[in-house]
């Protein structure tokens, strides 16, 4: 039962990782800008998910004003994103040009008769359930809708995570047989020496006893 315990926290924690990664890291998506807005938004349950005030504003409460991009993607879904300074916090974008974003997005507005793609960089879910948006961290227009985007930042940040995760746990395998394996070897030699003493000890006081009893000593 414990062994199943275990696995299910290992689980647990990966997945977890797996969660805060797939949300932090870059994305890219090609789509067709159609329009750009400023809504007034109430925190609530999903208060996690949105970025602090633009950088330099004093913004207090439980609402403020937030920009956003609305989009066509190439299968003709429609996908919103936040458009919000991350400034010196988390994720760690130093994102501090979100007028200058909602404008180069607004110029980019294109029809469906004659489409301007564009790539848009950004970070994040999208969940209608909680309005959940993504934060648009990036846009540049593309004449290639259709080009392959290879997250290349995200490959080499993998990549540098995975060499420490590694390198992390062979330091801990030396540690463990330089450090630990022969403290407890130590301590293990040191209570068999202990149990045989004790045992010498208890059959010497066992043949005392049965000296009295009559028995000769062995």
């Amino acid at each position: 039962m414990l062994r199943w315990v275990k696995y299910a926290v290992i689980l647990l924690f990966w997945l977890l990782v797996v969660a805060v990664f797939h949300y932090t890291l870059p994305q890219r998506d090609v789509v067709r800008v159609v329009g750009t807005f400023e809504q007034r938004i109430d925190y609530g349950e999903n208060a996690w998910f949105w970025a602090s005030g633009d950088s330099g504003s004093d913004v207090t409460g439980t609402n403020r004003d937030v920009l956003f991009v609305q989009t066509i993607q190439k299968n003709g879904k429609p996908m919103v994103y936040r458009n919000e300074d991350t400034s010196w916090g988390w994720p760690p974008y130093f994102k501090f040009d979100t007028k200058n974003l909602q404008t180069e997005a607004t110029d980019l507005q294109s029809s469906k008769e004659d489409p301007q793609w564009v790539v848009l960089t950004h970070y994040g879910w999208r969940n209608e359930f909680y309005s959940i948006f993504p934060n648009a961290v990036g846009i540049r227009p593309t004449d290639d809708p259709d080009a392959t985007l290879i997250p290349w930042l995200n490959i080499i940040i993998l990549v540098i995570l995975a060499g420490l995760v590694l390198g992390l746990f062979r330091l801990s395998q030396w540690f463990k047989r330089s450090k630990i394996d022969p403290i407890t070897e130590s301590v293990s030699d040191t209570w068999d020496a202990v149990d045989d003493y004790a045992g010498e000890q208890r059959s010497g006081l066992r043949a005392w006893l049965d000296t009295w009893k009559g028995k000769p000593r062995k």
